[in-house]
């Protein structure tokens, strides 16, 4: 089993909100970053495999906030597996402060389509570890 994928991001000033905290929807695309990041660390490269993926629920909650100039590390891993889509949860901190956590059901579709497809068993794998 491998080390867990974390992804480091510093809060830029701009996606801070007046009560000098990150704006709620940039998490979300903490978690697109982090994702997309995730798979290229992990060497899957979804148009090799003809494989690629779609968000189709998101469950996000918050346990404190992060703010300019901190440093914000999301932790990536599966915690479930379908037939055509997986749970992913993302867990962010700023040092050992509990910032959110992140469950995003994704769906897997063949590439360029709308068209449902279970991962290939390489990306599977290598999700997995």
């Amino acid at each position: 089993m491998s080390d867990p994928y974390v992804h480091r991001i510093r809060v830029r000033y701009g996606e801070v909100d007046m009560q000098r905290v990150v704006f709620n929807a940039h998490y979300m695309a903490y978690c697109d970053d982090a994702v997309e990041r995730w798979f290229a660390a992990r060497g899957v490269k979804v148009d090799d495999v003809g494989w690629d993926i779609m968000l189709k629920r998101a469950v996000l909650e918050w346990q404190g906030s992060a703010t300019v100039h901190e440093t914000l590390d999301i932790t990536v891993e599966v915690v479930r597996w379908g037939n055509t889509s997986f749970d992913v949860r993302f867990t962010g901190v700023v040092g050992e402060r509990p910032v959110f956590t992140n469950t995003i059901t994704y769906v897997g579709v063949k590439t360029g389509t709308l068209e449902t497809m279970a991962p290939p068993d390489e990306v599977k794998r290598t999700l997995s570890s």
